[in-house]
């Protein structure tokens, strides 16, 4: 257990990046402390602290289940936008496509009667997330745990991965089990995912393939090490090898895929680290003596760029266009036929009209998402998501009396989707020191929460005249955790601080973790519908916005 605590922070200080000539030839920097070598530097070796490796992550993912897994049928009724998924979820396991219900089919559903479809139904999300939620609907029926246990699940996993992706991030498994006890007691992540809607199963999917992407950073950057060794660098006008075959890279773009499948804002995520994992390459290639004021370099370059465009993009939009199998197979689909009354001309016509159909079903989908007006009073600025500004209510119920278990005159329940208070401020100042660390220390590292956070929140200021949501902001949520994780990295220090300063750092880190962990059990009860006296609940809302 002990090495888990000397790697902390000793690879997340180091900056990978500089100028291949800052490397003295001699082994030594100019103050003559002896340098890494190229292999250290390209990819520093893993902490070889097993059992922990394995053992600390499934602990904290375990107490995740826990958490989301109890009780977990509860509330016996559809919540919120449960309105819409988990039924939709149901026609496509009966009928490959989402289907209409008949009037009151929510109490119907409830009472045991499931004969409740009334045709063919146009939907605004892919199929991918709701076949997740089927899958579950199959195998426990059609009640609320059914609908729930798949989303439940994906939180789960997503906190082991998260782990384990910090793990490989840091160096660390002690940061990496902070990074996924941090996510794992977040109340938006805790809420999302004990509720059948497409935020949390979206953002658990591009978490797997981020995961994918740093494991493919290494697999590449150990064969580079391996071909220029023992040189420690490629010869003049050499490129080392092209690893055109990049499997960890085809697994992140099959996650991709599922991810916009599930929702379409996934797609951003899958620009902004495609472009990231293309820098993280260049830099690479530069560190084993790449120069790049060839043609030769550049020809290269470019043919590796179409090979990692097509792997990651390519294989995302095989899962996308796969998704919507049961649309293709079923005749009964929305708009299924639409090609076939409206005949393309030129080289349009080239076209199956299957497919002309699915384009026509998206450019519908997409002039719904760009024109829908409708005023909601949970609906939030994305201005206010970092600092919990305006949650979301999930559901709500008031005038609970003694007979029915209240201790007072009044009792309430809730579920309220806000994330950890304590955590999102702290990620905020997190999140500012990131971008620091990043661009100042030129330090990796702290690029991906940066990144993460980019093509998760900025995009939405372009439809703020829109209803659009706090929880939403799920999506944000890993990049924030990883971002408080790194400078905790930073505040624990390196392995040869003063004794001093470790013990400090350790208080610092302890001392929030701590804070975060008493702002979630405070916050338990209303995350999760618990019978509470409505003066209790009153002192949980902080801010008048939060009502």
């Amino acid at each position: 257990m002990a090495r888990m605590t000397t790697t902390a922070s000793d690879h997340l200080g180091e900056s990978s990046s500089g100028p291949p000539d800052a490397w003295v030839v001699a082994g030594r920097d100019v103050d003559g402390r002896p340098l890494p070598s190229l292999r250290q530097r390209l990819c520093p070796p893993m902490p070889e602290d097993r059992p922990w490796d394995w053992l600390g992550p499934v602990l904290v993912a375990l107490f995740a289940g826990l958490v989301r897994l109890w009780d977990l049928g509860r509330p016996a009724r559809f919540v919120f936008d449960e309105t819409y998924y988990p039924k939709d979820a149901f026609g496509l396991l009966r009928f490959g496509v989402e289907q209409q219900f008949v009037d009151k089919a929510n109490e119907r559903i409830l009472a045991g009667d499931l004969d409740v479809f009334a045709g063919p139904a146009f939907v605004v999300h892919p199929p991918a997330g709701k076949w997740m939620i089927a899958l579950g609907e199959w195998v426990f029926g059609m009640n609320p745990f059914g609908w729930r246990i798949a989303v439940a699940l994906l939180g789960t996993v997503s906190v082991l991965v998260m782990a384990r992706a910090v793990r490989r991030l840091t160096r660390s498994t002690l940061l990496g089990c902070l990074a996924g006890f941090l996510l794992a007691i977040d109340g938006l992540h805790l809420v999302e995912s004990r509720i059948a809607l497409l935020d949390l199963p979206t953002m658990a999917w591009t978490l797997f393939a981020f995961a994918a992407l740093l494991v493919d950073r290494d697999w590449a950057r150990r064969r580079l090490a391996d071909a220029v060794e023992p040189d420690g660098q490629v010869p003049p006008d050499g490129w080392g090898p092209p690893l055109l075959w990049r499997p960890w890279r085809l697994v992140a773009g099959l996650c991709f895929g599922v991810a916009v499948a599930t929702k379409w804002n996934a797609a951003v995520v899958l620009a902004a680290f495609g472009l990231l994992t293309w820098a993280w390459d260049i830099g690479a290639r530069r560190a084993i003596g790449v120069a790049f004021d060839r043609l030769s370099s550049w020809i290269r370059l470019a043919l590796d760029t179409l090979v990692a465009f097509v792997t990651v993009v390519g294989s995302a939009l095989v899962v996308y266009i796969a998704s919507w199998a049961g649309w293709f197979a079923s005749p009964h689909g929305y708009g299924r036929h639409w090609a076939e009354s409206n005949p393309a001309s030129g080289l349009a016509s080239l076209v199956p009209d299957a497919l002309r159909s699915l384009w026509h079903y998206h450019a519908e989908i997409m002039y719904f998402h760009t024109t829908l007006t409708d005023e909601h009073q949970y609906a939030s600025s994305p201005w206010g998501w970092l600092i919990v500004a305006r949650p979301v209510s999930f559901d709500w119920v008031d005038n609970i009396g003694p007979d029915q278990g209240c201790p007072t005159d009044r009792c309430v329940q809730e579920i309220l989707g806000i994330g950890t208070p304590v955590l999102w401020w702290g990620a905020v100042l997190a999140l500012v020191a990131s971008l620091v660390w990043w661009l100042g220390a030129r330090d990796w590292r702290f690029g991906v929460p940066v990144v993460g956070v980019a093509a998760t929140w900025l995009p939405w200021f372009l439809y703020t005249d829109r209803p659009i949501f706090y929880f939403y902001a799920v999506m944000i949520l890993p990049w924030l955790v990883i971002a408080v994780t790194l400078v905790c990295g930073k505040l624990l220090g390196p392995e040869d601080a003063s004794p001093r300063r470790r013990v400090w750092g350790a208080a610092a880190v302890g001392g929030f973790t701590l804070l975060v962990l008493v702002n979630f059990a405070y916050l338990y009860p209303i995350l999760t519908d618990q019978v509470i006296p409505y003066e209790d609940w009153l002192r949980r809302m902080w801010f008048r916005s939060w009502v």
